[in-house]
């Protein structure tokens, strides 16, 4: 069974600066939902509280996996990926002084991936032919196409269930943003994911996309109900198009 995430009245922020204002979203279970948002606009502030990182003031935040439901405000990260939730941070986040190898284990973290690491490892390495080549090579000496697939493939060793990817675009060039958008695809239909992806790249986003958001200033300014809901909002023509 795939799972689901329903994000309902949110408010977050950090300490007294209020970043989130009663944002409400959801991810249906195998679907891939863009949270569209230009920087500074709450996109990661709302993975970092999914992820138990950030603690809101108010609202919930219901993942169901394998049909049982669980409220993650306040359960320690360390719990919530073990239910099976993943995050590539951005900026990736690896640790640079470790191998290539050694940054993939760190991922191996909760029970259920470690039962399987091996398997994990190896699938890595398929769909990331390049992180086979360079399995022994630190990762802080990666180009940065290099270094987005590392962290989406560590974040594959956690065995997850639900995957959400914070701003996968940032620093690459735009001939790697494509082919790690359409990694993202892959990954997602190949290990049956559901996907939670902000980005500030709209362009890219909805090419893989059922659906999406937009948050303005901390709040929802638009729900798209489908890929051509995103391409014809005014909305998203203003803030993206300069129309």
């Amino acid at each position: 069974m795939a799972a689901s995430l329903a994000i309902t009245g949110l408010e977050a922020g950090y300490g007294a600066v209020r970043i989130l204002h009663g944002v409400s979203l959801r991810v249906g279970a195998g679907e891939t939902v863009a949270l569209l948002g230009t920087n500074g606009n709450g996109k990661s502030t709302l993975m970092k509280a999914v992820m138990g990182m950030v603690r809101p003031g108010a609202g919930s935040i219901v993942a169901e996996i394998d049909g049982r439901s669980h409220q993650l405000i306040g359960m320690p990260t360390e719990a919530i990926v073990d239910l099976g939730i993943a995050i590539v941070p951005e900026g990736r986040r690896l640790f640079p002084r470790l191998s290539v190898t050694e940054n993939l284990l760190m991922g191996a973290y909760r029970k259920a991936a470690r039962t399987r690491l091996q398997q994990n490892l190896e699938f890595c390495f398929e769909v990331f032919p390049r992180l086979a080549e360079r399995r022994t090579q630190l990762a802080g000496l990666m180009s940065g196409g290099e270094q987005q697939m590392l962290a989406l493939a560590r974040a594959l060793m956690s065995a997850p269930r639900l995957l959400l990817i914070d701003e996968p675009s940032v620093g690459l060039a735009p001939l790697m943003v494509t082919r790690t958008i359409d990694k993202i695809r892959e990954l997602k239909e190949s290990y049956h994911l559901t996907v939670l992806m902000a980005e500030q790249n709209f362009t890219e986003a909805i090419r893989i996309a059922d659906r999406g958001y937009v948050i303005v200033h901390g709040a929802i300014g638009f729900e798209a109900q489908s890929r051509a809901d995103l391409d014809n909002n005014a909305l998203i023509r203003s803030l993206y198009l300069g129309e």
